[in-house]
């Protein structure tokens, strides 16, 4: 697909929807990028196929793409694509994988991206799916399950804010140079530790070193 020039893809080659899990972490071969518009040109695989599945869907179309985090706060090439499909697409949903997902082949993270092409983008939801009861990490033994999707199914139609999902407005990605990179604001919330308490636990190791200090101290005095 890649080595058809972007602007060979007409009218008549474009599809209602496209579920793509786009090689990622490699590059291309030399000259594969001239095939694309000079502001989409880069040799890694993963973001040269979601400027064509941008271009190459219907209006109406529906997409659902899975690309790894340094898809979603890569700068260059990388933001002028998100900007391309935050523009002509409705990019309504984000859900963040959790880690193991493609071991072992790879231990990058990775996430699932849904769109309709038609609607610029007001607002995504973001997803941080959650690993079943019992599970620490996906792995080649205990591999991710269909089943462990139906959490995120349950949420998906009623949309409401919970320990797992919250949504960010498209305003607040451009301002952040169109990074997609949204950490879960209630697990931050969590694991917010106030000022106070930090200082007391540095204070309470500053005081263990010096008691160690001190007794090596002694300690090499009694010897010496």
């Amino acid at each position: 697909m890649l080595a058809k020039p972007y602007g060979d893809w007409t009218t008549k080659d474009r599809v209602n929807v496209v579920l793509s899990n786009p090689p990622f972490g490699g590059t291309e071969e030399d000259g594969t990028e001239s095939n694309f518009p000079a502001k989409f040109r880069t040799k890694e695989t993963a973001d040269l196929f979601l400027a064509l599945i941008v271009k190459i869907l219907r209006t109406n179309g529906r997409a659902g793409v899975v690309l790894p985090d340094g898809s979603l706060f890569g700068e260059g090439v990388k933001t002028r694509i998100k900007e391309e499909l935050m523009e002509k697409c409705n990019l309504h949903t984000i859900v963040r994988l959790p880690n193991g997902v493609f071991s072992p082949y790879t231990s990058i993270k990775t996430n699932l991206l849904f769109f309709d092409k038609g609607t610029a983008t007001k607002e995504i939801w973001y997803y941080e799916l959650p690993y079943p009861d019992g599970i620490k990490n996906f792995n080649k033994t205990r591999p991710i399950n269909i089943n462990d999707f139906d959490v995120l199914k349950t949420w998906w139609n009623d949309r409401v804010e919970n320990e797992y999902a919250w949504k960010v407005s498209a305003e607040e990605i451009k301002a952040k140079n169109y990074n997609l990179d949204s950490k879960n604001p209630y697990e931050a919330a969590e694991n917010f530790i106030a000022p106070e308490k930090l200082l007391a636990q540095y204070q309470a190791i500053e005081n263990n070193i010096k008691t160690i200090q001190n007794n090596i101290v002694k300690t090499l005095s009694e010897v010496l």
